[in-house]
């Protein structure tokens, strides 16, 4: 049980299956909870799954799960469930709707079977509270700009800071070790 509020229901929907109002209706949700507008991103992000918070019939919060690759010093590649737009209705917040979805993302990204999760956290009290952990080594955006070499060039982020959740089939992790994502085009690099 993710909730204590009896008309709370949380649910994931894959991408490919969210009727385009149901889009809409979470455009808004994000655009309210973040006071701008964010369909540049939705154009940018392709989501795999929106995990969604209902009041009855009012959607109140969300969370979309997006796949990245990210990359732990020279380990291999982790198929990461990286976690984008996490919002809830401002007349809803505070009340346990965005700890439930939080939930919800860590159930879905452990069946999904990614290595990691991962999200690049506005307000870090939420996910602390459910064992989310910040990278402590530096990170680094992966572009394929350089012509130097065929390994990616490593273009580095010091003003960001990322959080994870080990999943089930994390491999052993240092937190310390440098963390890379591939780059994004038009989106925010974390």
């Amino acid at each position: 049980m993710f909730n204590r509020n009896p008309n709370l229901k949380i649910e994931a929907v894959s991408a490919i299956q969210v009727p385009p109002e149901t889009l809409l209706a979470i455009r808004r949700l994000c655009a309210e909870a973040y006071g701008e507008d964010l369909a540049h991103l939705f154009a940018v992000y392709t989501a795999d799954w929106h995990i969604l918070a209902h009041l009855i019939d009012l959607l109140a919060g969300h969370a979309m799960i997006v796949t990245r690759w990210l990359q732990a010093g020279d380990g291999p590649m982790m198929r990461t469930a990286y976690v984008e737009m996490v919002a809830t209705a401002p007349a809803y917040q505070r009340q346990g709707i965005g700890k439930a979805v939080m939930k919800k993302v860590a159930v879905v990204a452990a069946q999904q079977q990614y290595d990691l999760a991962a999200l690049c956290p506005a307000d870090t009290e939420l996910y602390g509270h459910l064992g989310w952990k910040y990278w402590l080594g530096q990170l680094f955006i992966r572009s394929t700009e350089s012509e130097e070499t065929e390994r990616p060039a490593l273009i580095p982020t010091p003003e960001e800071r990322v959080m994870v959740l080990r999943m089930p089939t994390t491999p052993p992790l240092d937190l310390g070790q440098s963390l890379s994502a591939e780059w994004r085009e038009g989106g925010e690099l974390w």
